[in-house]
C-alpha cells in the first residue's frame, strides 16, 4: 500500500480525494454507500449568509461527456449549516473544507466570521459567484475584485483560505497571484466552465437560467492544463479539479502540480466514484513502486 497522505496548509488528508462542493451535500445520502472517513475530505455545499432557494428549474442538462448546472447556490444558509450540519460532519474523522459564497465582499466576509469559532477544517472561498455591487460581474474574472474579497476574508478569519477559482478568464494565472497577495493560503481549480444548450424543438434554452457551468469529462484538458499554470505561478498549494473520473485522472492533476483532487460530476453517475478513484491511485502507485504520493505532485517534464 503506497502512502497516500497528502498536506494542504498545514492540514492532514488521510488522502487527496475530497467530493467537490455541490456535488455531496452534507454526506448524509452517500453514507448510507460508504463511511465518510475512507475519503480524505468532503468540501460542503456553498453556504451563504442567508437561505437561497436557488434558480428556477429546469437546472441541469446533459451534455456531451459532461453536464449543466444552474442551481443557484441553493443553501439552507450559514447559521443552520454552523447549528446542524457542521457538528454532524465534524465526527467523520474526515477534513471539511467550508465552502462558502456571497454577493459582496463583505457577505462573503461575514459568512467567514461565522465559521471562525467552529472547529472546520478549512474554508473555501467560491469567487464566481454573482457580484450585485459591479453589475453582476463575478469576482472571479476579475484581479482587483478577487484581491478585494479575498482581502476581506482574509481578515475575517485565521482559518485555512482555500479560494476556488473561475476558469472563465483570459489568463487564470493573473487571478491566481491576486489572491495569494492577499492572503489565500492555497486556490483550487477549476470551477465550471460557462456554457448553454438549446431545445430546437421549442428555441428556448434547457436551463431556465439559459446558461450553466459545464463540468465533466470535457473539461478534464483544459483542468489540467490550468492546474499547470497556477501551479508553476504560485507558492501556494493547489487543489485540482475538472473532470476528474478514475485514478489515473486525480494522478494527472497531481503531476501537473495539484497537491489534492477534488470530483465534482462523476460522483452523479457512480457515488462510489470517491472510493474507487482513492483505490486507483493506490493501485497506480503500486505498479510504479512509488511509495508515496506526494512523490507525484508537481512530476510533469514539459518538453
Amino acid at each position: 500500500m503506497a502512502d497516500l497522505s497528502v498536506n494542504v496548509c498545514g492540514i492532514d488528508f488521510k488522502n487527496p480525494i475530497i467530493p467537490a462542493s455541490g456535488v455531496f451535500g452534507y454526506g448524509h445520502e452517500y453514507e448510507e454507500i460508504f463511511p465518510l472517513e475512507k475519503l480524505g475530505g468532503i468540501a460542503t455545499k456553498g453556504t451563504t449568509l442567508h437561505r437561497r432557494t436557488g434558480n428556477i428549474s429546469p437546472r441541469i442538462a446533459e451534455t456531451p461527456s459532461g453536464m449543466l448546472n444552474s442551481v443557484g447556490l441553493q443553501n439552507p444558509g450559514i447559521d443552520h449549516f454552523v447549528e446542524k450540519e457542521l457538528p454532524y460532519l465534524l465526527q467523520k474523522n474526515v477534513v471539511i473544507l467550508a465552502n462558502i459564497a456571497g454577493s459582496t465582499a463583505e457577505e462573503c466576509a461575514e459568512v467567514a466570521q461565522k465559521l471562525e469559532n467552529t472547529d472546520v477544517h478549512m474554508i473555501e472561498l467560491n469567487i464566481s459567484c454573482p457580484n450585485v455591487k459591479h453589475g453582476g460581474a463575478a469576482f472571479g474574472t476579475r484581479c482587483d475584485l478577487a484581491a478585494e474579497v479575498t482581502k476581506q476574508v482574509r481578515k475575517a478569519t485565521s482559518k485555512p483560505l482555500v479560494v476556488k477559482l473561475s476558469p472563465n478568464v483570459t489568463d487564470i494565472t493573473e487571478i491566481a497571484r491576486a489572491v495569494e497577495s492577499e492572503g489565500a493560503d492555497a486556490v483550487s481549480l477549476i470551477n465550471t466552465l460557462l456554457g448553454m444548450r438549446i431545445n430546437i424543438n421549442t428555441g428556448r434554452p434547457i436551463l431556465h437560467n439559459n446558461v450553466g457551468g459545464l463540468s465533466g469529462g470535457a473539461v478534464f484538458p483544459i483542468a489540467v492544463r490550468m492546474v499547470w499554470q497556477v501551479a508553476n505561478a504560485v507558492n501556494i498549494p493547489v487543489i485540482g479539479m475538472g473532470g476528474v473520473s478514475s485514478g489515473k485522472d486525480a494522478i494527472e492533476l497531481m503531476m501537473a502540480g495539484a497537491s489534492a483532487v477534488q470530483v465534482g460530476a462523476a460522483i452523479f453517475t457512480d457515488p462510489y466514484a470517491p472510493v474507487k478513484i482513492i483505490d486507483e491511485m493506490n493501485d497506480f502507485l503500486d505498479s510504479k513502486n512509488i511509495s508515496s504520493v506526494r512523490e507525484i505532485i508537481g512530476a510533469v517534464k514539459p518538453w
